[in-house]
C-alpha cells in the first residue's frame, strides 16, 4: 500500500492543543485523524503556529505566533483592533499557514492537503490545481457558502461531510465522502451507575439550545448540570442565570480529558439544538460512556442517535421534558456498544486512509 505524504492544517489562531478555556472540536478531529494516519505509517506534517504539539511526522510553524497565548490572552491587546479587523487578521493568520502548505506542495513535498477551515484555502486551491486538496466540513453550509464553494469550485478540491444531513442544502458539492467523527473509546470508559442528574455540555450559545435544556429540566423537575466555557451577555443574563440554583447549577469549562466524570455519571445528556447540527461530538461522548442521549430533530440527529434504544428524538421543549421521566427504559449498554460499533476512532481513520488513497489512485 502506497505511504501518503500529507500536510494538515485546522487553524492559525491558537496552539494545538488550545489555550485553557477554548472548545474548538474540529481541532479534535484534526490530531486524531492526523496521529492515527501517521501510526499507520503515512508522512503527515501538521500545520499550526508556535507551540503547536501533536504527535506526528513534523509540526510546521513557519515561524507564526499564536493570536492567543496559552494564557489565552489576545497577542492583539492594547493594539486598538477592532471586531472586523480582528476578522481579517484571522484569515491571514490561517492564509499564511495554507499558503505556506501550497508552496511545499508544489516543490513535491506532499501528495494532497487536508484543511480543515475551508473557506480560507478556497482561492490558493483555485490557483493550484494540480494539488488534490481535502476539506472537512465542520459547519453546516448555508446557503451563501454554497455559493462561493460553486464560485471557487475545481476538480482537484474535495469535501469531506460529516453527516449526510450536512448535505442536504448544497447536494451539488464534489464530496469524497460522509466520514462520521470517530472518538478514542479508552477516554470515555463505560458506567452503568448513573446519579441524580441530567447534563448539557457545550458552548453556552442560542444554536445550542442551553435555554431549553434549562426549562425542559424545570418542567421535568430533575437536576440539571451544565457544563460549557465562561460567557457574558444578554443570553446568559436574561435566559440561563436566572434559573440556577440547588436543582440547575452551571460548573463552567472542564478540560476534554475530564468531562468522561460527567458523562458517566448523567442520566442522559440534553441536547436541544436550535440550529441543523453537522455531528454533535457529544453525543457520542456521552453514549460512549453509556449515557444517553435526549436530542431535537436537528441536523444529524437521526444518524447518530438511535430513536428508543440509545435515546430519544424529540420536536420540543415538553416532548423532552416527557422523555426525561422515560430516560430508564434506554439500556446503557445499548449506548456503549452503538458507539464502538460505528464512531470508533479507527473506523474513521480507516475511512480517511481509504479515501485520501482513492484521490492518489485516481490521478496516478
Amino acid at each position: 500500500m502506497k505511504k501518503l505524504r500529507i500536510a494538515t492544517m485546522v487553524t492559525g489562531h491558537f496552539t494545538t492543543p488550545p489555550p485553557e478555556g477554548i472548545i474548538y472540536a474540529p481541532m479534535d478531529i484534526a490530531v486524531e485523524v492526523s496521529e492515527g494516519l501517521a501510526k499507520k505509517g503515512h508522512l503527515v506534517d501538521f500545520y499550526g503556529p508556535e507551540g503547536t504539539k501533536v504527535n506526528v511526522n513534523k509540526v510546521v510553524t513557519s515561524g507564526l505566533q499564536p493570536l492567543k497565548e496559552p494564557s489565552g490572552e489576545a497577542i492583539t491587546k492594547g493594539l486598538n483592533v477592532g471586531n472586523a479587523e480582528i476578522n481579517k487578521i484571522f484569515n491571514l493568520w490561517d492564509q499564511y499557514l495554507i499558503a505556506q502548505m501550497y508552496k511545499a506542495a508544489e516543490n513535491g513535498e506532499y501528495d494532497l492537503l487536508h484543511i480543515h477551515p475551508a473557506d480560507r484555502a478556497l482561492p490558493l486551491a483555485l490557483s493550484h490545481p494540480k494539488i488534490p486538496t481535502v476539506y472537512t466540513l465542520h459547519d453546516p453550509i448555508y446557503p451563501w457558502r454554497e455559493e462561493i464553494f460553486k464560485l471557487f469550485s475545481t476538480p482537484n478540491q474535495y469535501y469531506v461531510s460529516i453527516s449526510d444531513a450536512q448535505r442536504k442544502p448544497a447536494p451539488g458539492l464534489n464530496y469524497l465522502a460522509t466520514i462520521y467523527n470517530g472518538i478514542n473509546l479508552n477516554l470515555f470508559p463505560f458506567s452503568d451507575k448513573p446519579e441524580d442528574f441530567f447534563l448539557f455540555v457545550g458552548r453556552i450559545a442560542p444554536e445550542k439550545g442551553v435555554a431549553e435544556a434549562v426549562e425542559a429540566a424545570r418542567i421535568a423537575d430533575v437536576n440539571l448540570v451544565i457544563v460549557g466555557p465562561p460567557v457574558t451577555g444578554s443570553y446568559w443574563e436574561d435566559r440561563i442565570k436566572p434559573y440556577l440554583g440547588d436543582k440547575i447549577k452551571y460548573i463552567g469549562h472542564v478540560p476534554y480529558r475530564e468531562l468522561c466524570n460527567y458523562y458517566q455519571k448523567a442520566r442522559a445528556i440534553l441536547v436541544p439544538i436550535q440550529w441543523e447540527e453537522p455531528f454533535g461530538l457529544v453525543m457520542i461522548e456521552s453514549m460512549a460512556c453509556g449515557t444517553p442521549v435526549i436530542a431535537f430533530r436537528r441536523g444529524s440527529v437521526p444518524e447518530v442517535i438511535e430513536d428508543k434504544k440509545t435515546g430519544f428524538i424529540v420536536e420540543n421543549v415538553n416532548e423532552m421534558a416527557e422523555a426525561i421521566k422515560k430516560i430508564g427504559s434506554i439500556k446503557r449498554k445499548n449506548c456503549r456498544e452503538h458507539v464502538e460499533k460505528n464512531f470508533g476512532m479507527e473506523k474513521m481513520i480507516d475511512k480517511y486512509e481509504k479515501e485520501f488513497l482513492k484521490i492518489i489512485k485516481q490521478g496516478s
